[in-house]
């Protein structure tokens, strides 16, 4: 027993360092009875490069990454692939850039709920994790708080 525990805390710490994606301050904005779509924010931040490949969500039938941008004098929203997350640099996930779409919403988002919302993180190597948090439903009227040096 005594050798086996060296091995499983070595387990663990080298599961804990494939990803060390950390995301803060997620939030979805509220819906009314009978919306069927949402947007989720957060900043995200990986200690090594690393790329944003997927998002899903029990409260949605799907969920995307998506991105604003300006085309011809018109923003147009889009569906990405992936978003990079370039090694130490927080990326957020914000209104007007990158952010997170759910689409056929399965109830009413309300006010100070929680949503888990689950990321998928692929690495360098092409390795795939995943980490979820709670984002906290907020008022549709809510502004989020600017965030220093926005990354796209």
């Amino acid at each position: 027993m005594n050798r086996l525990l060296p091995l499983l805390a070595a387990a663990l710490f080298s599961t804990s360092a494939l990803a060390q994606v950390t995301v803060l301050e997620p939030w979805v904005r509220a819906t009314v009875p009978q919306q069927k779509a949402a947007g989720a924010f957060m900043r995200v931040q990986s200690a090594s490069a690393a790329r944003l490949v997927g998002v899903s969500t029990p409260a949605a039938g799907r969920a995307e990454l998506h991105e604003m941008a300006m085309e011809n004098n018109t923003m147009r929203m889009r569906q990405v692939d992936s978003i990079e997350l370039p090694a130490g640099k927080a990326v957020d996930l914000a209104s007007g850039g990158y952010h997170v779409m759910f689409f056929d919403l399965k109830r009413q988002l309300k006010e100070g709920e929680t949503v888990p919302v689950t990321l998928v993180v692929e690495d360098a190597a092409k390795k795939k994790s995943s980490v979820t948090v709670e984002a906290k439903v907020q008022p549709m009227a809510y502004v989020a708080p600017k965030a220093g040096g926005h990354q796209h």
